[in-house]
This record gives C-alpha cells, sequence and structure tokens, in this order.
C-alpha cells in the first residue's frame, strides 16, 4: 500500500546549489537553501524578483545570466528546477541527469510537460490536455500525513520539507503557521480544513473526500497537521480510510507540542529528582473529560501534558484536587510554542483558571502540570520570560542564554 520512503535533501551547508528560474518560485527555494546554509546560484531566467535581485546586488546569491547552460552544473552539488516555463526546467533536469547531478523539480510541472513532450513526438496528434491525462495515469496519486510540529518551520524534518516541496495539493489545519506555508510551491493548492471550538470548521467526513478526491486525479496530496499526526491528531483515522479506499499512503512524523512547548520553555517533562513519568492527555470537551482517569492523573512526581485544554481548566483544577493532587502544584501554560509570539504563564494548581484568565490565555496553548513546570522560571531561554508568581529555583544566570546573546 505505502509508496517508495521519501529521500531525505543531502547536507547542503556551504555547497554551491543551481536554482534554474527568477520568479516566486525561485525566490521560495533560495529563501529556504539560504536558510540551510548552501550557497545559491540562479539562471535560466530573463529578469529576478525584486528579492532575488536584491540578494543578487548584496552578494548573498550569484545571478548566471542568460539561458541555461549546461555548463553551469560542472561546479554544483544540487540543482532545484524552479522556473515559470516547464521547456526550461526539463531541459535542466535532463542536463542533470545526464551529468549524475542531483536535481529535484520544484514545481511539479516538468512531469506534465515531458508527458506532452513525449506524446507529441509520437506524431499522433494527441493534444496537450491528453498528454497530461497520460501523465496522471503513469502517476498514480498519493497522500503524506505530515506533522508540521508547533509552528517554528525550523523543527520540520528534511522528510517534511520533501513532501510539502513535491506537493500538488495540501489540505491544512487552521494553526499551522504562516511560515510553513510559505514554504509550498506556489504551484500547490491550498485547503484549510482546520477545526476550532467556535466558527467554521471542517468536518473530518469532509477532510476523508478531499483526499480521496484529489489522490484520485493523480495528485500528490499532503495533509499537513499541527504537531504529530498520531497524537491527538486523528491520523490513524485517515489512514483506515485511505487504506479502506486503495489510495497508497505514507506519515512523515512532526515534533508534538508537548515536546516542543516544554522544551522551547525550558521545561524538562521528565527530571531524575522531580517526575519520572509523562502523560499526555486532551481535554476539548466534557465527555473527555469523563473518560480521563482523575486518581492516576493525580499523583506526584509525575508529569501531565494537556492538549486542547484551555477551555476546561476549571475542570481540571476540580477534578485533580478532588482526586488529591496538591493545591501547590506548579503549572505552565505556553502559548503559542516555539513562535515568535510564545508567552509562558507559571503559577499553582489553586489558581490555574483565574491565573489563565488574568493573562487571556488564549489557543493554541499547552497546560503542563507538574514539579518540573516550575523550573521555566529559571531554565527558559526563549522569548519573554514567564509571567509567574512564582520564585525562580535557580540563581540569577551570570551570562546571557543563546536566544538572549545577540
Amino acid at each position: 500500500m505505502s509508496p517508495a520512503p521519501i529521500a531525505l535533501y543531502p547536507d547542503l551547508r556551504e555547497r554551491p546549489v543551481l536554482v534554474v528560474g527568477g520568479g516566486a518560485a525561485a525566490e521560495r527555494q533560495v529563501q529556504a537553501l539560504l536558510a540551510a546554509g548552501a550557497l545559491p546560484r540562479l539562471g535560466g531566467a530573463p529578469a529576478l524578483t525584486p528579492v532575488l535581485q536584491a540578494w543578487a546586488d548584496a552578494g548573498r546569491i550569484q545571478w548566471l545570466r542568460g539561458r541555461f547552460d549546461g555548463a553551469w552544473l560542472d561546479a554544483v552539488w544540487y540543482l532545484v528546477a524552479a522556473s515559470d516555463d516547464p521547456a526550461v526546467n526539463r531541459q535542466a533536469l535532463q542536463a542533470a541527469a545526464a551529468q549524475r547531478v542531483l536535481a529535484q523539480d520544484a514545481t511539479g510541472a516538468a512531469d506534465t510537460a515531458a508527458a506532452t513532450q513525449a506524446t507529441d513526438d509520437t506524431g499522433d496528434g494527441i493534444g496537450a490536455s491528453a498528454a497530461a491525462a497520460t501523465a496522471q495515469a503513469i502517476r498514480p496519486g498519493t497522500v503524506t500525513l505530515v506533522g508540521a510540529g508547533p509552528g517554528d518551520p525550523g523543527l520540520l524534518t528534511l522528510n517534511a520539507l520533501r513532501a510539502l516541496r513535491n506537493a500538488d495539493v495540501v489540505l491544512h489545519d487552521r494553526l499551522v503557521s504562516a511560515a510553513i506555508l510559505e514554504l509550498l510551491p506556489g504551484t500547490a493548492e491550498r485547503i484549510e480544513v482546520g477545526k476550532s471550538a467556535s466558527g467554521h470548521s471542517v468536518r473530518q467526513e469532509q477532510i476523508h473526500a478531499l483526499m480521496l478526491e484529489h489522490a484520485r486525479r493523480g495528485r500528490r496530496v499532503v495533509r499537513l497537521k499541527g504537531g504529530d499526526p498520531f497524537v491527538f491528531g486523528r491520523g490513524g483515522e485517515e489512514l483506515e480510510y485511505l487504506r479502506t479506499h486503495g489510495v497508497p499512503y505514507a506519515v512523515v512524523p512532526g515534533i508534538t507540542a508537548a515536546l516542543a512547548c516544554a522544551a522551547y520553555a525550558g521545561i524538562p517533562l521528565t527530571h531524575r529528582e522531580h517526575a519520572q513519568s509523562l502523560r499526555l492527555v486532551t481535554a476539548h470537551c466534557k465527555e473527555s473529560f469523563d473518560t480521563l482517569d482523575w486518581a492516576a492523573l493525580a499523583q506526584e512526581r509525575q508529569t501531565l501534558a494537556v492538549y486542547m485544554g484551555v477551555a476546561g481548566l476549571d475542570t481540571v483544577r476540580e477534578r485533580l484536587l478532588r482526586a488529591g493532587r496538591a493545591a501547590d502544584t506548579p503549572f505552565a501554560l505556553v502559548e503559542n510554542g516555539s513562535r515568535p509570539q510564545q508567552r509562558v504563564v507559571v503559577g499553582t494548581l489553586a489558581d490555574l483558571p483565574d491565573t489563565a484568565r488574568a493573562h487571556q490565555v488564549r489557543s493554541p496553548a499547552l497546560l503542563i502540570l507538574g514539579e518540573v513546570a516550575a523550573l521555566a522560571t529559571g531554565l527558559h531561554w526563549f522569548g519573554a520570560a514567564p509571567l509567574s508568581a512564582l520564585p525562580s529555583p535557580f540563581p540569577k544566570p551570570a551570562v546571557p542564554t543563546l536566544a538572549h546573546a545577540a
């Protein structure tokens, strides 16, 4: 059922990479390459976008003027075909194959263009639309579930980035960050299928239908989920549906919110002196609250990570206190974890809902409860210091952390 594993990008740090093109698609590829530490060279385009031109003028990239020249490949490690002209992309990819240079089609158009050319060369009079249908028949549709992590695009895996750049259509959650969506190729169709407690929501059955519809049209579908597809992401249900309908699929795991939010808040989820176990729970509705084992959750020396629980903090406090958890148990609410606007609010269980209301904590936010939550007051390193009435368990650091040492 599953397609071949998604190939990893090579390590391109300090290595020259040729990007063919000069438009918006090429600009996105160059931006990603610069972030990866590569040395981009740009060619095969008569003009550049203003951003690319500014980078070329500043010496951040090298612009090779004129038509594509296969000799350009002699000094590069990798080629990215990102031209707005499918014929130029096809020429570049063919040259790369002949010279055994690793290459990637960043637009997805070269496959269809190649099929069109191959059909026209036979002289049988079949037009471009029929050739495109031939290309779709050759390449069956697939669906890849991709974990987008908590929001910082730097936390995407290489496999996730590869899947995004090769997508024809992306069904993405509402909370997938704009910075991650900017990594998509300009040719990819974007469809928001997010769910929210209030307002517009897309039912799970509709998401299933969209995946099936686009896959049956021969498209490479990416189902882009915040966090990890298999941690409160309904990824299992989606795979069951795809398997039932004979659609090939793959899964690219992502960094789930509990791991990312804790790390960016300076909270070790387990700690030899404070917590030897970790529980991940979701509490987004009354029914989910009623199914939880509150006596087990109230045990000491363990950490609770509560997903989607901002609206139910009064109930969380009530149930845990009733089950025996100490009123002075520390908590941390991490809002927009890993994103530039991250906030961390720290307090004690007794004051949990009141503190959250006082600071107007909003979704997306993760609740971390347990002895380790207090460590955020001293170990934080990303963004602003936590908002807390708790004393720090550590002396003031003698040197700034990496995040503050600009």
